[in-house]
């Protein structure tokens, strides 16, 4: 007969286990493992707990060798499982990233999920996941600008020392302005939100000219203070007749 590797237990680590095993908050499988190992310590072989507490051989057994290997805690959490084979291999992964981040399509600003699909020979979804996976989002486009002002460097440490250090009793704003906003209108009132439907308003619409927004931030507060200058909408002269 085989007999199962003895557990001994310190004082400590017994009353631990007991509160597991008695707690009403302690989970089901760990009432039972617990009391798997504290059988395992009175001396009882594997078949004879598993006759005790009604569960199968191999699970006294698995959980006495988890407990040995890792004591309590082995007993707190399942031990990690394999999983399924991934349906996509790491070559693919490769390749479609290779695809997305080095090349473009024919007649196409960037890669859609079904262009990819046909190219590489996998389902949308699957290209989709890869994307999510490694942060890659084809259809957005982020700008920038690198100034070939040769005093940049200068200009910008004396406006950050500014805010950062200003002179005493001293208002330092930060000023900017949007222009040319289109001051558009509907040409009519749009229907109220309501249970089932949402906010409507017509296709078409008006102007009512443009205007440009200003606004100053103190930097010591953090307060905006803001003013939008309304402009005429441009009109177009006649032409003289000519005779």
């Amino acid at each position: 007969m085989r007999v199962a590797p003895a557990i001994e237990l310190s004082s400590e680590t017994r009353l631990e286990l007991e509160k597991l095993s008695r707690r009403r908050t302690t989970p089901v499988r760990v009432v039972q493992r617990s009391r798997i190992v504290l059988l395992a310590a009175e001396g009882m072989q594997n078949k004879e707990i598993s006759e005790r507490l009604g569960v199968a051989p191999r699970m006294a057994s698995l959980w006495r060798s988890r407990f040995i290997q890792l004591g309590v805690e082995g007993l707190l959490k399942d031990a990690p499982r394999s999983g399924r084979t991934p349906a996509i291999s790491p070559q693919m992964t490769a390749r479609v990233i290779a695809r997305t981040t080095q090349s473009k399509p024919a007649g196409a600003t960037h890669w859609s999920r079904s262009r990819m699909a046909l190219e590489v020979g996998i389902s949308e979804s699957s290209v989709g996941r890869i994307w999510r996976a490694h942060g890659l989002k084809p259809h957005r486009i982020e700008s920038f600008k690198v100034s070939n002002d040769p005093h940049f460097a200068e200009k910008l440490e004396a406006i950050v020392g500014l805010y950062l250090n200003p002179p005493e009793h001293a208002l330092v704003l930060s000023i900017d302005e949007k222009s040319q906003i289109q001051a558009l209108d509907r040409t009519q009132p749009g229907l109220p939100l309501k249970k089932g439907r949402g906010q409507t308003m017509t296709h078409d619409y008006k102007r009512n000219g443009t205007t440009t927004l200003f606004a100053a931030l103190d930097t010591a507060t953090g307060r905006f203070t803001g003013y939008a200058a309304a402009a005429p909408t441009p009109r177009v002269a006649p032409l003289p007749a000519h005779d």
